[in-house]
């Protein structure tokens, strides 16, 4: 064989199977986050009663990663560690926090964010569902943070409603023809909670992610011939729980049904197991969409697509907050916890990674990940791993997706001021754990305590072994104090004065 008939050959197969390259093979990369979505309630992670054959297809063509951790236990601090790669104990927001009129506590304006790094690489990076890391005009805005296009909401309190009066197209309103009422009143005592049109006022003629998904649908269409980064943050199954009527025709008469009258938070909903069912299956349909235009534009084997959850779902504790019900649909599988909690089902997430050709299929991988792991994996994809900042906590996992060896993390730490005050550190298969970091105002002070489990034999957090290994306990109690870096606007006090120490 000629020598440079060879040459030519090695070069094309290098091209070819290479994760990053010239600028012409950089890859597209869509990541869709849910929200509030459970490690239980999609159905290539165990659900059964919830229709999501575009999320079991896109996980049969591609890889689940089964530990896989968001970056908090509520929306805002996880999204902030996901768009910095720092993580709980060194990002800067580290909880949620309104800044009236609209929006969250912003992240400062010389933040470095993955849009950011992307842009510099040359994709155009757009947003579309739920930012909340600053609010309009603030430094946080996701036009200030390197998105070139956004739509959708900039206020997680606005997104409560799923039938809002507007949305924000990037820094202006665009008005939706609904009307106005509030996301969180109960149900008036002289309506019959069993007559649909009880319900009537609770809803509008434009779904909000309905309109979102319109633009991000638009915006591949308009950057099919340029590499693209796609960030899709739905608010589904976020409640109040709200669904048009020809998605909850589908579970309509499958579930015994009580009418939630709005008792516990939120909207009231008549068949509310139905709704929220159907919610999850019209998330399911909007990635399905995404999917089938990628394919049809011919962009399939140069594209990443990511699915994961900001955190845990409503399940357990709150049994009936807001009309959802965990426990019916096993929301956190056999995981502990719930949203807002770091016991694994507050921040153990359903996660999926695609990509044609590279990512090996219907395969598994139980090594650690993390949300801060996205910005270094997402960079080395674009061809810019030199650019990943060298103070991020995040570990690129290209190798594991890509089917190749990976070294074992070698910790995950996450660490959650609200709910009592929490922290904890994962080392191999032992998770530490404290609770009760805060006063709690009757008189109880902060506890140092560390639970310790065991989840390879003991996922579900049932039997705390702290008692039996003392030396593993002493670990943990130095990551814990090494990786918390007391913070001005989310303090936590117990933990600040032990490294003050």
């Amino acid at each position: 064989m000629p020598f440079r008939f060879i040459a030519v050959f090695v070069l094309s197969w290098s091209c070819l199977n290479a994760a990053t390259g010239a600028e012409s093979s950089r890859p597209n990369i869509v990541f869709i986050l849910a929200d509030d979505l459970g490690y239980g309630e999609i159905g290539c992670f165990g659900q059964t009663k919830i229709k999501t054959p575009h999320l079991d297809k896109l996980a049969a063509e591609g890889m689940r990663l089964t530990q896989h951790y968001s970056g908090n236990a509520v929306c805002a601090p996880s999204r902030c560690v996901l768009m910095t790669g720092k993580h709980p104990g060194h990002a800067f927001i580290r909880d949620n926090r309104s800044t009236p009129p609209e929006g969250q506590y912003p992240i400062p304006s010389e933040t470095v964010t993955l849009p950011k790094l992307l842009g510099k690489a040359g994709y155009v990076c757009g947003g579309f569902g739920k930012w909340g890391l600053g609010g309009p005009g603030s430094a946080g805005e996701p036009l200030k943070q390197g998105m070139n296009r956004f739509f959708g909401f900039n206020c997680q309190a606005v997104a409560h409603n799923h039938y809002p009066t507007y949305l924000w197209d990037n820094d202006k309103k665009v008005p939706l023809n609904n009307p106005e009422f509030s996301a969180h009143q109960p149900l008036a005592k002289d309506l019959d909670p069993r007559d649909p049109a009880s319900y009537s006022q609770f809803t509008g003629k434009e779904f909000a992610q309905d309109r979102i998904m319109e633009q991000a649908l638009k915006f591949v269409r308009d950057n099919h011939e340029r590499p693209f980064f796609l960030y899709v943050p739905s608010t589904i199954p976020h409640v109040a729980i709200q669904v048009p009527d020809d998605s909850l025709n589908e579970y309509l008469g499958q579930f015994e049904e009580t009418p939630y009258v709005g008792n516990k938070g939120y909207l009231p909903h008549r068949t509310p197991r139905a709704a929220f069912a159907a919610m999850i299956t019209r998330l399911d349909r909007d990635v399905g969409r995404i999917v089938a235009l990628v394919r049809e534009l011919g962009l399939e084997e140069n594209t990443l697509f990511v699915f994961s959850s900001d955190n845990g779902p409503l399940d357990h504790a709150y049994q009936g907050f807001a009309g959802t019900d965990g426990r019916f649909f096993n929301s956190a599988g056999p995981l502990r916890g719930q949203k807002g909690s770091l016991y694994e089902g507050g921040f153990r997430v359903p996660t999926i990674a695609c990509w044609k050709g590279k990512i090996p299929a219907g395969t598994t991988r139980e090594r650690v990940s993390g949300f801060e792991d996205w910005l270094p994996t997402l960079v080395e994809i674009a061809g810019a791993k030199d650019s990943t900042p060298k103070e991020i906590d995040g570990i690129s996992l290209l190798p594991t997706l890509l089917g190749q060896p990976q070294p074992e993390r070698p910790f995950l730490y996450r660490e959650f001021p609200s709910y009592g005050g929490q922290q904890i550190v994962r080392i191999g298969d032992w998770k530490g754990v404290r609770q009760s970091l805060k006063p709690n105002g009757k008189g109880k002070e902060p506890s140092l305590k560390i639970e310790l489990y065991n989840l390879k034999n003991d996922i579900g957090e049932t039997k705390d072994v702290a008692a039996e290994h003392p030396d593993i306990i002493a670990q943990m109690e130095n990551l814990m104090r090494e990786q918390h870096t007391p913070s001005a606007e989310f303090p936590l006090p117990a933990l600040d004065r032990l490294v003050s120490k």
